[in-house]
């Protein structure tokens, strides 16, 4: 949308005019549950049923207000869950940590290898740098961008509110690829595992990231066969095959999912070796439409919602 119908839709359209006030700060003082509301009223074109939520979308929204368990800060903080994941699976599926800094100033550029990853911990993409030759990399321009990241409060923006007390930190991991020549990290396929109630349920298959190409996106059940919808991104038009390992993803998922309501495990595939990349618990913060939306309730039917004392949020 250009400028000029923007600004029209601003000024005519009640409801993106909160949403557009919403996204920017201006409703700060609103509670989770208000912000919530506005937002999910643009995206969708209808309130949302608080008190009978049953779309995927309602669902996370719900959850977002009335599943508060402490814990899931330490889930979403990419530095913490690192023991989290070691206790459950094990130190061998955790991608090597380089450095860990409170202040991009602190860190020794020197003593860091030719390829790195560097990346906040508390938010999502602000402030990362994927760095494949470091004779090539501008680090006062990296310092800048890391402490865009670090400044970034990664809750207001949908309202996760597991990302609104982690400690903020700037973490350097080993820069992987798949063990060919061919493929490197900006092009590792990303396999997300969607897990109900511990349960892995759906399949989504991620590739041509933080490549020159849009992000494709393809969806599969348990047993590898293709779902016909689009969420977020469109599919990829490539042949998409089941990795030889997927029935190890499956278990790591499963253990690491146990007991929670809905969260997604995503997992990377390097030299053979299975890493993994994080949780996640409200999948494009609630907001992403299914096409058709006949997936939103049916994936919505898949989260059973724990019995929980309601308050204000």
């Amino acid at each position: 949308m250009s400028v000029i119908p923007k600004l029209r839709e601003f000024v005519t359209n009640k409801d993106y005019r909160r949403f557009f006030l919403a996204k920017r700060g201006f409703y700060g003082e609103l509670s989770d549950k208000d912000y919530i509301s506005i937002v999910y009223k643009y995206e969708f074109g209808k309130d949302l049923d608080w008190e009978n939520p049953k779309t995927f979308n309602e669902k996370l929204q719900w959850l977002k207000i009335y599943d508060r368990r402490p814990e899931y800060t330490t889930l979403v903080d990419k530095y913490r869950v690192r023991d989290f994941v070691a206790a459950k699976i094990g130190v061998e599926y955790l991608i090597p940590l380089l450095g860990v800094w409170d202040n991009p100033e602190d860190i020794d550029f020197t003593s860091l290898p030719n390829q790195f990853v560097l990346k906040c911990n508390h938010n999502s993409g602000l402030g990362m740098c994927i760095c494949k030759d470091k004779s090539k990399l501008d680090i006062d321009a990296t310092k800048r961008s890391l402490k865009k990241g670090l400044e970034e409060n990664f809750y207001l923006v949908g309202r996760e509110w597991p990302y609104k007390d982690v400690p903020r930190k700037i973490i350097c991991e080993q820069y992987m690829t798949d063990g060919s020549s061919t493929m490197e990290l900006e092009s590792l396929t990303d396999y997300k595992f969607y897990c109900f109630d511990g349960k892995v349920k759906m399949i989504g298959v991620y590739t041509d990231r933080n490549t020159s190409e849009s992000t494709k996106a393809n969806y599969f059940d348990c047993s590898f066969k293709s779902l016909d919808f689009t969420w977020g991104y469109p599919k990829s038009k490539k042949r998409i095959r089941k990795p030889v390992c997927i029935d190890e993803m499956i278990e790591i998922s499963e253990t690491l999912a146990a007991c929670i309501p809905e969260v997604r495990v995503d997992l990377y595939v390097c030299g053979g070796k299975v890493f993994f990349g994080e949780l996640t618990f409200f999948d494009g913060s609630g907001f992403e439409r299914f096409f058709p939306d006949f997936w939103d309730s049916f994936w919505g039917n898949e989260i059973a919602l724990p019995s929980i004392n309601k308050g204000r949020r």
